[in-house]
């Protein structure tokens, strides 16, 4: 079983796979395939809530997908996403927004976009045994102030990553989520670390890398630059819900087999 304590134990010496998952079936198979940690992401809000950006997921949206995340998973880290305004508002309510994932959702760690509003509340969380990811560069987030442009691309952008990413690890991350910088960056934040770092978007000299699961299965028509399919899952669905109004329209479906016939209930006008 993934715990914050092994997955930090892999920095350096073994590689960090993660994958999102947003309900119990898709949990179910990225546990089973030996992934180590599953992001219940509030990039749920484009994958599969139907937004255009994050920014409109709730609380109990991520609260409620945790829990059935956690529900299905047995092995894998589960680590839960805060969403836009959960934290950095008022820290007795990011405290208690992050105890919920943990207390009534069965999270085992949360993910904080990070700067420097996030620092002294990491700290906070991790005194009161809160594990918290980290996650710098492009963080969506702050998508109205920054796109969705790679972040940490001039000298000046780099070393405050570099900085806050030291910031975060003083203060008790257990790992870092680098998002959409350039891999030489990223190489250098891992350097700098003892805690593990995730990319996604950031090259190969992360300790580990991170992807949206419906980018990994191809159930988007098109996936950001930094991500890759690795199956055609969207065409599959469609023929087999092809197949399905075929056979109904048909009358193929349901067949025999699919039917019971009950000699008690014969005759009843």
């Amino acid at each position: 079983m993934t715990t914050t304590r092994t997955l930090r134990e892999k920095a350096g010496s073994e590689p960090i796979t993660m994958l999102t998952a947003y309900d119990a079936p898709t949990a179910a198979i990225v546990d089973e395939a030996d992934i180590d940690a599953i992001l219940v992401g509030d990039s749920m809000g484009n994958a599969v809530l139907g937004y255009e950006t994050t920014l409109p997921v709730t609380l109990d949206e991520v609260a409620s997908r945790t829990a059935a995340v956690a529900r299905a998973t047995d092995d894998a880290l589960v680590v839960a996403d805060m969403p836009f305004l959960s934290f950095g508002v008022d820290d007795a309510d990011s405290v208690e927004n992050a105890g919920r994932l943990l207390k009534e959702s069965d999270a085992d760690a949360v993910k904080l976009e990070s700067g420097p509003h996030t620092v002294e509340l990491t700290r906070r969380l991790a005194d009161l045994g809160i594990p918290v990811m980290a996650h710098l560069g492009l963080t969506p987030q702050h998508v109205n102030q920054l796109g969705y442009q790679r972040q940490g691309t001039d000298r000046d952008a780099a070393e405050r990553i570099v900085e806050l990413a030291r910031e975060h690890e003083e203060a008790g991350a257990f790992s870092l989520v680098l998002e959409h910088v350039p891999s030489n960056l990223a190489r250098q934040v891992t350097e700098a670390l003892d805690i593990p770092t995730i990319g996604i978007g950031a090259g190969p000299d992360t300790d580990g890398q991170v992807l949206v699961i419906t980018d990994v299965l191809g159930l988007d028509d098109s996936s950001p630059p930094f991500s890759k399919q690795f199956a055609d899952v969207r065409s599959e669905m469609k023929r087999a819900v092809e197949a399905y109004r075929d056979e109904v329209e048909s009358g193929e479906f349901p067949a025999d087999e699919h039917s019971h016939v009950e000699s008690d209930v014969e005759d009843l006008y």
